[in-house]
């Protein structure tokens, strides 16, 4: 169970599917037990699953009185069954072409291009770059081109600084700033998903690495795309 503010999450592996009901009757039990009020009107389900994967997929069958959807919105960020992040990357671009509709108009109105390209960098590439470390690794080749489509209008209007990196730059100093306070910090929620310490750093004399961790094996295409594995291995390659 994933739980932040009010927001209450159930992850269910597919091998334990038939234990669904029990895990909401459980969360609902505790609830109750400390004098919170769940509301079974906005409970929905959702199966997530790796469509490149070719075998027939079989859904378990729905729970009574719980909506079965397609998309989910996940403290911000709009993931598919299929952990495609396309609509989140379509809503934040239609919301950065509204910022470039206000700064045009804050232009007409005589500010300065310094003070549109701060507006610019603290609002419209805040809001692409939020909670990028989750989704990036899930972003395809298509929906990172829109995001830089998108940039590269901003910059022909003069409202992208001229030292603002690429957004791809930006992402990837956001996933290693993250991965050193996950690394340095044990108190960090996503230490404990950390994969031991390899056995040749702990035996040899190594020449320094970005990090001595054992790298997981591939599996699927999926688990290459989480934050932590992604990490683990692009820090070896770059």
């Amino acid at each position: 169970m994933v739980k932040f503010a009010d927001d209450t999450y159930i992850i269910i592996p597919a091998a334990n599917a038939h234990s669904r009901q029990t895990e909401i009757d459980h969360a609902e039990r505790w609830a109750g037990e400390n004098n919170l009020k769940v509301n079974p009107a906005k409970y929905n389900e959702i199966v997530f699953y790796d469509k490149r994967r070719k075998l027939k997929l079989q859904l378990p069958p729905p729970l009574p009185g719980i909506n079965r959807a397609t998309s989910v919105k996940i403290l911000g960020v709009t993931v598919t069954n299929s952990l495609s992040v396309a609509p989140h990357v379509h809503a934040v671009v239609c919301s950065g072409a509204q910022t470039l509709f206000a700064l045009r108009v804050l232009r007409g109105h005589g500010m300065d291009d310094a003070s549109l390209q701060t507006i610019f960098r603290s609002t419209a590439v805040a809001r692409l770059q939020y909670a990028s470390s989750a989704w990036w690794g899930f972003a395809t080749e298509t929906e990172r081109q829109r995001i830089d489509a998108f940039i590269r209008r901003s910059t022909r209007a003069h409202f992208v600084p001229a030292n603002l990196p690429s957004f791809a730059e930006l992402c990837k100093t956001a996933d290693e700033t993250l991965f050193n306070n996950i690394v340095h910090n044990p108190q960090h929620v996503l230490h404990n998903l950390l994969p031991p310490q390899s056995h040749a750093s702990q035996n040899y004399n190594l020449r320094p690495r970005k990090h001595n961790f054992q790298l997981p094996p591939r599996t699927t295409h999926l688990i290459d795309c989480n934050f932590i594995n992604r990490l683990l291995y692009n820090l070896l390659t770059n």
